[in-house]
């Protein structure tokens, strides 16, 4: 039975850090302004919470922090992902426009 909680655990912990890891590159991608032309924290604010969620994250897949731990280090991507991502999406991701459609 132990093996199982131990199984149940270390999935709960990976799929933390990816989540995490997927909030953080999203984070990078978008522009500074899309942050502060919504209202939301700067970006390097969004950066350093994401971060810190990650850092628990890796605690957790390590096994170094406890599974409660572990579990409230995916609330800052969950913010980010639902609170955050959908205002700031219309704005891209700052890189150049790249044409759409077949190019002939």
């Amino acid at each position: 039975m132990n093996s199982v909680q131990n199984l149940v655990a270390d999935a709960i912990a990976l799929a933390v850090l990816v989540a995490a890891i997927i909030a953080i590159a999203d984070a990078v991608r978008r522009p500074e302004r899309a942050y502060t032309s919504e209202g939301k924290n700067t970006k390097t604010i969004w950066m350093l919470i994401l971060g810190a969620g990650l850092l628990f994250a890796l605690l957790g897949t390590l096994n170094m922090i406890g599974i409660v731990l572990n579990i409230i280090a995916i609330g800052p991507a969950a913010v980010y992902w639902y609170g955050v991502r959908p205002a700031i999406k219309p704005y891209g991701t700052g890189g150049p426009r790249r044409p759409q459609g077949p190019q002939w």
